[in-house]
């Protein structure tokens, strides 16, 4: 992976990333060529639109203010260990996120590393990047020496398709309160 480029035809690229389990260089078609790249983000450059993407979706539900978000995203910009911050790019400009943290669910401290706030900029909603985001995560933890992930979530029969497995119903005292539980090996 290691943000490297690559132009898609959105279909067949999902194809390929999700048959080779990485993001490959790729030139397939000629409809629809779009540069994308998936990397870690290591410094401030995009921190105001993380953070107003996460304030808006779980900073305002949970009364975090919009400084206690961007300081949870900016402490996540780093290169090594804990927590990491991934970006998908679209030509260039950043449309989605997913991050790596040492605790994602208050009630369980006792399970780690966490895939958390997995997001999609909603004018590229259902396009398939979701897909293209969530079909990184496996290079992108063994890159980073993960050797299982965890995460929670109301959606079932998504991650299942990214070899994610069911652990079990949990109660996260958020809203939704009863959630799933999943765990990826990586290894």
């Amino acid at each position: 992976m290691k943000g490297e480029f690559f132009a898609i035809e959105e279909v067949k690229a999902l194809e390929l990333i999700e048959r080779t389990g990485r993001m490959v260089p790729a030139h397939i078609g000629d409809a629809m060529k779009k540069t994308v790249e998936i990397k870690r983000i290591e410094d401030a450059s995009e921190l105001e639109l993380m953070t107003d993407w996460m304030f808006d979706w779980w900073g305002k539900r949970e009364n975090y203010s919009r400084e206690a978000v961007r300081c949870c995203m900016e402490h996540s910009l780093k290169r090594e260990g804990l927590p990491q911050t991934y970006g998908l790019y679209l030509d260039g400009r950043l449309i989605g996120m997913y991050q790596f943290t040492c605790a994602d669910l208050f009630v369980r401290p006792d399970i780690y590393p966490w895939l958390a706030n997995v997001y999609i900029d909603e004018a590229h909603r259902c396009k398939g990047y979701g897909r293209l985001l969530l079909a990184s995560v496996r290079s992108s933890a063994a890159e980073a020496g993960l050797t299982e992930l965890y995460l929670f979530t109301e959606h079932g029969g998504l991650y299942e398709k990214f070899g994610w497995e069911f652990v079990e119903h949990i109660d996260t005292h958020l809203e939704p309160r009863m959630q799933r539980l999943y765990r990826l090996k990586i290894r």
